[in-house]
């Protein structure tokens, strides 16, 4: 039902397209051959938009239940009419893994996880563009502000007013007999501090 309404709404526009197009160019034609000639362009033109197959059109955005499996997508909802949430970045895309007949459709993202996405969701056949943006290099420190991207310094080179890593002789970011372990800026534990403390004693 979905995929007749999308070729219907889409025939409609084309043949909005077309008239007004051919109107304008047909006030400078005088010949009668001339528009039996336009008028079999847009019988065949129609002929083959009703044969194309919108499911595997790059750009059709629709409802997962209307796609095929294995099919790429972008520009993917997590909730249905939420608005497009995953696999926006430039060059990426997901695929459909197995037939969205149920409830719920299984994709894979371009992590590498899977994901079971409503098939009431809608999405964007295709890949995103641009799959180069990964691959440019900066040519200097200053691109790099220029893109809104401030220089981190690491903690172990500050002064211990500015971080909990920071002082000490050498690069040094422990002090006492068993050491803190990481911190944040802000002094709480990250990446098993406590754990480390507790397996020493």
């Amino acid at each position: 039902m979905a995929l007749l309404r999308g070729r219907t709404a889409s025939l409609n526009l084309f043949n909005r397209l077309l008239h007004q197009s051919f109107r304008a160019s047909n006030r400078n034609l005088s010949s009668v051959a001339a528009n039996v000639h336009n008028q079999s362009t847009i019988e065949n033109m129609k002929r083959d938009l009703l044969n194309l197959d919108i499911n595997s059109q790059i750009g059709s955005c629709m409802p997962i239940a209307s796609m095929r499996i294995g099919t790429f997508i972008h520009n993917i909802e997590v909730n249905p009419g939420q608005g497009g949430k995953l696999v926006r970045a430039a060059g990426t895309s997901a695929k459909i893994l197995k037939e969205p007949k149920s409830r719920y459709c299984l994709i894979r993202l371009p992590s590498g996880a899977e994901k079971l996405i409503d098939t009431r969701c809608r999405a964007t056949v295709g890949t995103v563009s641009n799959p180069s943006h990964g691959a440019k290099k900066l040519r200097k420190a200053g691109q790099s502000r220029w893109l809104g991207r401030r220089p981190v310094v690491r903690g172990v080179a500050m002064n211990p007013v500015d971080h909990p890593h920071g002082g000490g002789e050498g690069r040094s970011k422990s002090s006492g007999s068993y050491g803190k372990g990481s911190r944040t800026p802000w002094g709480s534990n990250i990446g098993g501090g406590l754990l480390w403390t507790w397996q020493v004693r």
